[in-house]
């Protein structure tokens, strides 16, 4: 069976496959899932990793099965690395090898672990063409991938969830999908010929703007009450700052530019929030 579409062999194949990596969207759910582990009480590196394993074999599930259905279904790409039967081998691999990481879970961490860690695979398998058509699903099916990463992430440590893991999963959720709704304005034109509504289609661009900069407000007021209220260690609000100055800079810029760097903000807004917990490990708890 042929993988690649361009070339031949085991090395254009596997290149092929690897095409489907995509780092941007890759790491957040990866860094994600270590977020959540950094938060429980205690964290046992092995599990760590085999559920970062499985957040990988998930966000790859979603990016191979994305491909095809923008290539092969809906004709959107004017190209793509892996044939039919490639995207296949791609998502039978990365389904097994999520299924090896659940099955770890279940046996070391109990049913409750793989049962937190599942949905991930099934919003990333979902994502297209079912859940991107319509403009709630369309919007939380990202956002909502990082989150069940940040709950799973720490509930294979602790077993049971805390407010604080609730607290920053809520706010993840939101923060991101005031991001997504900019980033599909970027395609309005081409969602609506194929009758996909985000939210930008639903609303109208400007409309879905301010919505999706509402979100974001939301999430930092979000972050800064659990700070005030002791939810969070107090040093997130330096997050707050951080990412609100990030998203002024955005306001006058197009959709595509925007998301670019408000996901580049989310990265340091992550990467602060670690730095909270990390100096301040038990004393907010």
């Amino acid at each position: 069976m042929a993988v690649a579409r361009h070339d031949s062999g085991t090395g254009a194949a596997l290149s092929a496959l690897a095409s489907q990596v995509h780092p941007v969207f890759m790491l957040p759910p990866l860094a994600a899932s270590v977020f959540g582990a950094v938060l429980a009480p205690a964290t046992v590196p092995t599990a760590a990793a085999v559920h970062v394993a499985a957040m990988f074999f998930a966000v790859y599930t979603a990016h191979v099965k994305d491909g095809y259905v923008d290539f092969y279904v809906r004709g959107e790409d004017d190209d793509h690395p892996l044939t039919a039967g490639g995207c296949r081998l791609g998502l039978v691999c990365a389904t097994l090898g999520f299924a090896a990481c659940c099955s770890w879970l279940w046996l070391t961490a109990g049913l409750g672990a793989a049962l937190v860690t599942l949905p991930t695979w099934l919003v990333a398998y979902l994502h297209a063409p079912q859940l991107d058509m319509h403009p709630v699903s369309a919007t939380m099916g990202y956002p909502l991938g990082i989150t069940l990463a940040i709950l799973g992430g720490y509930y294979v440590q602790a077993v049971g969830f805390s407010v604080p893991v609730l607290g920053f999963a809520a706010v993840f959720l939101v923060l991101l999908s005031g991001i997504k709704v900019i980033d599909d304005a970027k395609d309005y034109d081409y969602d609506r010929s194929i009758d996909k509504r985000t939210v930008a289609v639903v609303l109208g661009r400007a409309r879905a703007r301010r919505s999706a900069y509402l979100l974001l407000a939301l999430a930092l007021l979000g972050t800064l009450a659990g700070a005030f209220l002791g939810v969070f260690p107090p040093s997130t609000g330096l997050a707050v700052v951080a990412f609100a100055g990030v998203a002024l800079t955005t306001r006058r810029l197009d959709s595509r530019r925007a998301t670019e760097v408000l996901m580049r903000g989310s990265y340091l807004f992550l990467g602060l929030l670690f730095l909270a917990v990390l100096i301040e490990p038990f004393s907010w708890i």
